[in-house]
């Protein structure tokens, strides 16, 4: 977009980073033509990446809320996180990861290969560097696994043993998931993380994604029950939201938690305003913070949304969740 200043022309130009949106940058100039537009499009693309590179490190300071440096496992997580924002034109996934930063036990994972979106979030336990090492290598053998094509029970067995290898006294929880973007059709596992959420017409759905309790990544050698694989089919225009504890468990000023009506209520709003996802998680991670009395997080904070919308209608409109034993 251009505008007629009287004393040149200013050209609009979108920065974005991959399917995120950044912001946008006016540049004057005396003329439009070919030549131009080209050399604008490429200063824009160099500043997205400069943006990009340093609010990791910088976002937090900006609020006014961070007055010591990230400590090394949140350092060596950062490192090995995907790009925020994965998608297609039938879906979408965007995630935020705030640490504590002197902690560093979430991660989170996201990408798109043949027609299928493979999702996944880690909170490792402790507060510690092993926390750290715990998530860097959860989140390592996740990827390895996939990339060998494994399907999802053997992707957790995976990442069970080499806990148990490696770290045999540490576990993380974590959800991972698989959803066809063809017909919507989402499988899942859930090891000992918070239940992910389903928002759908407005409204959280009650238990859709819900389940018996199973234990964490690295102690399935306690016992001989089989894990669980969930399947569900979303209907166009659903929202996926997966989330750690360190969300809903932020304390304000008077130790009220931000809680998970807050939480979700925040989201519902920002659908029905339309705004895009990375842009809801970019205010709501704002708010969490901004919720924060002066002591700052005591916990990381991670939130990933998926949202599948597809546009032609599923050949199944069949929202009862299935499960199946490994």
């Amino acid at each position: 977009m251009a505008e007629d200043t009287g004393t040149g022309l200013v050209a609009w130009f979108p920065l974005a980073d991959g399917a995120e949106r950044l912001g946008v940058l006016g540049l004057r100039t005396t003329s439009l033509d070919r030549e131009a537009i080209r050399r604008c499009r490429l200063l824009t693309s160099v500043l997205a990446m400069v943006i990009t590179s340093k609010r990791d490190t910088s976002d937090s300071y900006a609020h006014g809320t961070r007055a010591d440096t990230m400590s090394l496992p949140s350092e060596m997580l950062r490192a090995f996180l995907p790009p925020r924002t994965v998608c297609t034109d039938r879906a979408v996934s965007t995630a935020v990861l705030e640490p504590a930063y002197r902690l560093g036990g979430d991660a989170f994972e996201h990408s798109l290969a043949d027609g299928v979106l493979h999702a996944a979030v880690l909170d490792a336990m402790g507060h510690d560097l092993a926390s750290g090492l715990t998530a860097a290598l959860a989140l390592a053998a996740c990827r390895n696994a996939r990339r060998n094509g494994a399907d999802l029970p053997d992707l957790v067995d995976t990442i069970d043993g080499a806990l148990h290898d490696w770290f045999p006294d540490r576990f993380a929880t974590g959800v991972f998931l698989r959803l066809d973007i063809a017909t919507g059709t989402l499988h899942w596992a859930n090891c000992g993380h918070p239940h992910p959420l389903l928002i759908r017409s407005g409204e959280v759905v009650a238990g859709a994604l819900e389940g018996p309790g199973e234990l964490p990544l690295g102690l399935s050698h306690y016992t001989d029950r089989p894990r669980t694989v969930r399947t569900v089919s979303l209907r166009p225009g659903d929202r996926l939201l997966i989330y750690t504890d360190g969300v809903v468990d932020a304390k304000g000023g008077h130790h009220e938690f931000f809680g998970l009506e807050r939480f979700t209520d925040f989201v519902i709003r920002a659908a029905a305003a339309g705004e895009t996802a990375p842009e809801t998680l970019r205010r709501l991670m704002h708010a969490i913070l901004e919720h924060q009395d002066e002591q700052g997080l005591t916990d990381d904070a991670t939130i990933m949304m998926i949202e599948w919308q597809p546009s032609t209608p599923p050949l199944l409109d069949d929202t009862r969740p299935r499960a199946s034993a490994w």
